[in-house]
């Protein structure tokens, strides 16, 4: 058994891909990562992004297209298709399981990020036309984020709730979610099973911007060492007080009754955990949120690296108290976390509505190349 397998088999942690490229897929190295030990797949804007501008493999389903679809709905056309080769790769892992795990994630698009009712539009359409029970429509935790998700996951579908940056916001999706299943159940539904979830908490993005905050407040890189000390502590107290809430909310009376009806938990996913730090260790966000009931989506350079030399321990929930310690410390240093959070939310938004609108112009120059309407 290696490190991947473990990680799931001794800990009950998930380990998800944070990529999905078509040559994976069509040249059976994504089949190789499942077989490895991946368990799901998770995609964004960027990561198509990357993957649409940076391959050739999209060229000739993409010319087929653009003689009858404008360039917006071809882009979604490249998108589901990849989605729905993925979902087929992990499909066994599904049936396998028992629907606990073989998912792959595609987000709704960007722009919708402060529109309920489109995001609850968008969403039903995209469960609608892939069809698949292994699949997470990815809807961001802006306020309005969290009220769509309420109600799709009342209409019985399986959502990814991403941009999470803080606790606060955590504890609303949390409550979005079982209060969306609660929905469900009194609509009649007796079997909740169906419904998965996970809850994105990103994680390197909180120390980038804490320990930016943390160099200017103590003075530079020659000021305060007391302050500059709290710098990389940040991010992993934080997730590790998140998955005590997870703990919390997931437990109890009003959950128990869920639960009876077969309802799983929405497990906690921990999100952008490759080290931007370098001088980090390069499995900081990983072997320290190692916990039952969590998921962990890296990219395949961090796959590789803790499949090497990565550490199967319980590391989650070790030291809550020495976890609720650090964030104190950071705060009294001067740290707004709640700014923090809004900080990173607007700037995750932000920068997956560039990566949109860059691909979708990458297309449209592509569509004029081959004489097609970009439309």
């Amino acid at each position: 058994m290696n490190r991947l397998q473990a990680l799931y088999a001794e800990q009950g942690q998930s380990p998800w891909l944070d990529n999905l490229r078509r040559d994976w897929i069509r040249s059976g190295r994504l089949a190789e990562l499942v077989e490895a030990g991946i368990r799901g797949v998770t995609s964004n804007p960027t990561i198509f992004a990357k993957a649409i501008e940076g391959e050739t493999d999209y060229d000739e389903q993409f010319g087929s297209l653009i003689g009858h679809l404008g360039v917006e709905d071809a882009y979604w056309e490249l998108v589901i298709q990849d989605i729905h080769d993925a979902l087929a790769v992990l499909r066994r892992l599904h049936d396998e399981s028992g629907g606990s795990d073989g998912f792959v994630s595609l987000e709704v698009a960007p722009a919708l990020a402060h529109d309920t009712d489109a995001t609850v539009r968008s969403a039903r359409s995209l469960h609608q036309r892939i069809d698949a029970p292994n699949l997470l429509v990815k809807v961001p935790a802006t306020a309005e984020g969290v009220a769509a998700i309420r109600q799709l996951v009342s209409e019985g579908l399986s959502i990814n709730v991403t941009l999470i940056f803080g606790l606060p916001r955590y504890d609303e999706v949390a409550e979005a979610y079982i209060s969306g299943l609660e929905a469900y159940a009194a609509a009649g539904h007796r079997d909740l099973s169906g419904v998965a979830g996970v809850a994105s908490f990103f994680v390197s993005r909180v120390d980038t911007e804490v320990d930016r905050r943390l160099t200017q407040l103590a003075g530079g890189e020659d000021g305060d060492a007391s302050i500059l000390a709290l710098r990389g502590r940040a991010a992993v107290a934080q997730a590790q007080l998140a998955y005590q809430h997870f703990r919390r909310n997931f437990s109890g009376p009003r959950w128990e009754a869920l639960a009876a009806l077969g309802a799983r938990v929405q497990r906690p996913l921990w999100a952008s955990t490759s080290t931007k730090n370098p001088a980090y260790p390069d499995l900081l966000y990983v072997d320290n949120l190692i916990g039952p009931e969590t998921v962990n989506t890296m990219p395949e350079g961090t796959v590789d690296a803790f499949a090497d030399h990565g550490t199967v321990s319980r590391t989650v929930d070790r030291d809550p108290d020495g976890a609720k310690a650090v964030l104190q410390q950071v705060e009294a240093a001067g740290i707004d976390l709640a700014d923090v959070a809004a900080t990173l939310e607007d700037e995750g938004v932000h920068a997956f509505a560039k990566s949109f609108e860059e691909v979708i112009q990458a297309l449209k120059d592509k569509a004029a190349a081959l004489g097609g309407a970009a439309r």
